[in-house]
């Protein structure tokens, strides 16, 4: 009875998970730094570099990422494999978001989507996003995220310490997208004071 007791009460606090992810690069060096210090392995140079640097928060992201390598839902990737090289070029081959990514690649739960690319290798969006989008790199992640609104059940771009994903919200939302921000109260936070710093030296001008 105690049993069945329990099991209810970890069914009932589980996180409801969608059928597709889009990680944000900085979950995966997050939560790999978190998972090196939890296993006593030496800090590597992104690990030191990544945002956020407090390992509190570091271990939420590590709690989630370990949560969807768990679970079924699928990893949204390109058919064109810039995602991934992106994910292998900032991380370690050893670092637990490589590992995860591999794991849901070994057991097929991962969603290719296409992707198109202009000369310079950036993804191509649409307009309104087209100017609005700034970071070259996450181009590509909004059009996969993009892409993946065409097939069955529900998606979001999971994103930790990148607060750029705030500058867009409004705009990527009307669009359809969904955000999952792992760090809503620090991500919040820190693109408030990014907004009050610029309008400041705006008005300086």
């Amino acid at each position: 009875m105690k049993s069945a007791n329990r099991k209810r009460q970890a069914l009932a606090t589980a996180p409801q998970w969608l059928a597709r992810y889009l990680v944000d690069t900085n979950v995966l060096i997050a939560a790999s730094a978190a998972m090196a210090r939890r296993r006593g392995v030496p800090l590597l140079p992104h690990h030191r570099e990544v945002s956020p640097p407090d390992p509190a928060l570091q271990e939420q992201v590590l709690h989630w990422l370990e949560g969807f390598a768990a679970s079924p839902a699928h990893l949204v990737l390109d058919n064109a494999g810039a995602i991934n090289v992106e994910y292998h070029h900032k991380l370690g081959f050893h670092d637990y978001g490589i590992e995860v990514v591999m794991a849901k690649l070994s057991r097929d739960e991962v969603d290719r989507v296409q992707v198109d690319y202009d000369r310079d290798g950036s993804g191509i969006l649409p307009q309104p996003l087209d100017e609005v989008v700034h970071d070259l790199a996450d181009r590509k992640m909004v059009a996969a995220a993009q892409q993946a609104l065409d097939l069955p059940g529900s998606s979001a771009i999971v994103f930790a310490g990148d607060t750029d994903w705030h500058d867009w919200e409004c705009e990527l939302t009307r669009t359809g997208l969904t955000l999952l921000p792992l760090l809503p109260d620090w991500s919040r936070t820190r693109h408030a004071e990014k907004q009050r710093r610029l309008h400041k030296g705006h008005s300086h001008d």
